[in-house]
């Protein structure tokens, strides 16, 4: 039988206790764990003195939205006091280079939204199913991409698409459309990129970019 995946890991440090949220998986999953860990199974940390609690979000980029649902659900416990909710957001060294070019933009791209912007764009926040990001430079997005993302539209092959949480419907670079979702092999979303070689779209892992950077 395989191991159970926990979304939600609660540590004991010096000054608190730390929440780890999962970054790889949907959110309402994180949420629906940490209601049931704080009313089911974890219930004797809910009682005696205040513990300060620090929650941390890994590479997840939550919306103020999503950041007041952990509050309500860990501050409806009297003893829990939230001090931090932190994302760690990792610039891979291969794009580091380049942020002078990349242009920042904040928000959320919800089903039947199409965001278009020029040149290359960090995205802070999700694109849902049924959402669209096109840009005519390459795409990087902090947070999940679980609608299409269309970089290089104006026929720039050296584009690439980025995420943090990556389970897009469809991908485009260029002229280039990727296959479906079921054949790219991946077994769980983890911050990944989409880039051309060869003419075929392929997939790999975020911190193998800087091999991508030494070929083109």
């Amino acid at each position: 039988m395989a191991a159970v995946r926990h979304h939600v890991t609660i540590k004991g440090v010096k000054d608190g206790l730390v929440f780890l949220l999962d970054d790889t998986c949907e959110f309402a999953q994180v949420i629906h764990e940490l209601k049931h860990k704080l009313e089911r199974t974890h219930q004797k940390i809910l009682t005696g003195p205040i513990i300060h609690v620090y929650v941390k979000l890994g590479s997840r980029i939550a919306t103020d939205e999503q950041k007041d649902m952990i509050r309500d659900i860990i501050g409806q416990k009297g003893n829990l006091l939230i001090q931090s909710i932190e994302s760690q957001t990792v610039v891979p060294s291969a794009l580091a280079s380049d942020m002078a070019d990349i242009k920042l933009v904040k928000g959320m791209v919800r089903s039947g939204q199409t965001l278009v912007k020029e040149g290359n764009i960090m995205f802070l926040g999700d694109v849902n199913p049924g959402g669209q990001i096109i840009s005519s430079g390459s795409i990087y997005i902090l947070g999940s991409l679980r609608g299409m993302a269309h970089a290089g539209a104006d026929g720039d092959e050296k584009a690439i698409v980025a995420a943090s949480h990556f389970r897009p419907t469809q991908l485009r670079i260029a002229t280039i459309i990727s296959r479906p979702p079921d054949e790219w092999g991946i077994n769980e979303a983890f911050m990944e990129f989409a880039y051309i070689k060869d003419g075929r779209m392929e997939i790999d892992k975020i911190h193998h970019m800087h091999k991508l950077d030494l070929q083109q």
